[in-house]
């Protein structure tokens, strides 16, 4: 069974794993939700939530995965045949369908400003300028949909091709480039006039800025960071053999993330003031505020475009593991050849990536829907990006947690991991730390 679905090596699902975890999330809102939290004492509640919440059911879904060898719905039917608990799989399988319709549009609009860039667009541009660039860009029907369409066509490509022939091929050469990428920016902007300044601000916790707000942001921010709460990681952990350590490829994995999501800050923060701009500039940072930072930059006209490039891989990363959860679901449960449910699912994804698309402006009512007060794509966001998955990680916490029994998981962690020795403690937190805070992240979406 494990052969014929495909499987990965011990590095190529570590970078894998760690490029489904890396996405827009590290690169774009985590700098703006950082920026808008005042700074350090957000980065340090965030470091500690990815310990105390998001390892811990990272490793649960792993498990779970290797365990049986399914998807998700196949891994709840399989530990509880016959019971309701797959119905919590299908709400993952959704729940992945729609965040690639939407998640596509802004990954298609990365692409978009990676080709204005390179073509030298941004040059002296003015903030006013930037403004009616994106208004402008984000309302022309046709190029979103255009874009939306380019950037699921060439994941459904990537995951079409296999776990190892193409999910494993092509993160082995995407996350190398990102940390490539990465790595010169880091470096310009840290040799920046006043970068000190932003550095200050990162890293320095003000104690006054504390909130109940600001610490369920943090928390959120590091759980949906790794791509929790939707079977992503079960997937993933589904093709992974036996031989491998659960905890200590979680750990790299969970380090690999929460170190791009660190760095992007020490790129973005240095930038802004040593242009002596707002830090809190919310999420039209990325498309608003970036093109006038790096056009006011020595050397910017060949980092902007890096930049963008970065968005892009990044994006597309994280959207090859999101169409594979509905993908090994077709493949396992209805025996569909991968390459057919890959552009089967990836079509249905463009239809339903539309009305999100049309969101920004070009359509009127989808860009401002009656009664509710937001966009087409604010609305789906919150629902399937915010509370479907609260809601899918609350049950596959407490699933492993009641219904498998920790004890059970436990064996399966040390399965090459025999000197884990952590067990009792990882219980505690997928029993009852885990859930209790992952209610809390979900009523406060849901508010």
């Amino acid at each position: 069974m494990a052969k014929d679905r495909g499987s990965f090596s011990k590095i190529g699902f570590i970078l894998a794993a760690a490029g489904s975890a890396v996405g827009l999330g590290n690169l774009w809102k985590f700098p703006y939700t950082v920026g808008e939290n005042g700074g350090g004492l957000f980065v340090l509640i965030y470091l500690l939530s990815v310990i105390i919440i998001a390892l811990p059911v990272l490793m649960a879904e792993i498990c779970l995965g290797r365990h049986t060898q399914k998807n998700l719905v196949g891994a709840y039917e399989k530990i509880k045949p016959k019971t309701p608990w797959k119905l919590a799989g299908y709400l993952g399988v959704l729940t992945g369908l729609m965040i690639l319709s939407f998640y596509s549009v802004i990954a298609g609009s990365t692409i978009g400003y990676f080709f204005k860039a390179i073509t030298g667009q941004f040059t002296n541009i003015t903030g006013t300028q930037a403004i009616e660039i994106y208004r402008g860009f984000s309302s022309n029907n046709i190029l979103q949909i255009f874009l939306l369409a380019l950037f699921i066509f060439i994941t459904v490509y990537v995951v079409s091709r296999g776990v190892s022939g193409g999910i494993e091929k092509y993160s082995k050469i995407l996350m190398p480039v990102l940390f490539g990428i990465l790595t010169l920016l880091l470096i310009r902007s840290l040799t920046l006039k006043n970068a000190a300044k932003g550095v200050e601000f990162y890293l320095k916790p003000d104690l006054k800025a504390l909130t109940p707000g600001l610490i369920v942001a943090a928390m959120s921010q590091a759980f949906f960071s790794l791509s929790l709460g939707m079977g992503t990681m079960v997937t993933y952990g589904s093709y992974v053999a036996k031989k491998e350590n659960i905890p200590t490829s979680a750990g790299w994995i969970a380090f690999f993330d929460t170190a791009i999501a660190i760095l992007a800050g020490f790129i973005i923060f240095p930038a802004i003031f040593s242009q002596g701009m707002d830090p809190a500039q919310g999420s039209g940072t990325m498309f608003n505020v970036i093109p006038v930072l790096f056009a006011k930059m020595p050397g910017g006209i060949i980092f902007c475009p890096l930049f963008f490039l970065l968005l892009s891989i990044a994006a597309l990363t994280s959207t090859i593991s999101v169409l594979e959860v509905p993908v090994a679901f077709v493949v396992d449960e209805k025996n569909w050849d991968r390459k057919k449910a890959a552009y089967i699912i990836g079509f249905i994804s463009i239809l339903f990536g539309i009305p999100s698309a049309l969101s920004q402006g070009g359509v009127k009512f989808f860009s401002h829907l009656p009664l509710i007060g937001m966009g087409f794509l604010e609305l789906w966001l919150l629902i399937w990006g915010s509370i479907a998955l609260s809601i899918g990680a609350f049950f596959i916490a407490t699933f492993i947690g009641y219904a498998w029994k920790t004890n059970g998981a436990i064996r399966e962690l040390k399965q090459g991991a025999e000197n884990f020795k952590l067990g009792a403690v990882w219980a505690v937190a997928i029993k009852y730390v885990a859930p209790i805070l992952i209610l809390l992240i979900l009523i406060s979406s849901i508010l």
